[in-house]
């Protein structure tokens, strides 16, 4: 139980790090050609904003053992299984 919360803080963390450190982060992964078609002039920073933003739903998900239950059922839903 404590693991799971440790990792899921860590992940969390990791994504509070990608929303807030944006520009650092660019510097070192580059732009995002997709983003920057796609979602307007500064594309790339949003892309990174939004990943940041799933990971850390990803991470709290994780501390709060909901994920298996998410992949599980999204696992379902896309394949009919279980109906």
């Amino acid at each position: 139980m404590i693991t799971r919360i440790i990792i899921g803080f860590l992940i969390s963390c990791l994504g509070f790090l990608l929303v807030w450190k944006t520009d650092w982060f660019m510097s070192i992964m580059g732009y995002v050609e997709w983003a920057e078609k796609w979602l307007g002039g500064g594309g790339t920073r949003l892309f990174y904003k939004l990943l940041g933003t799933l990971i850390i739903v990803i991470g709290l998900m994780v501390i709060t053992n909901l994920f298996d239950s998410f992949v599980g059922s999204a696992i379902a839903g896309i394949f009919g299984i279980g109906r």
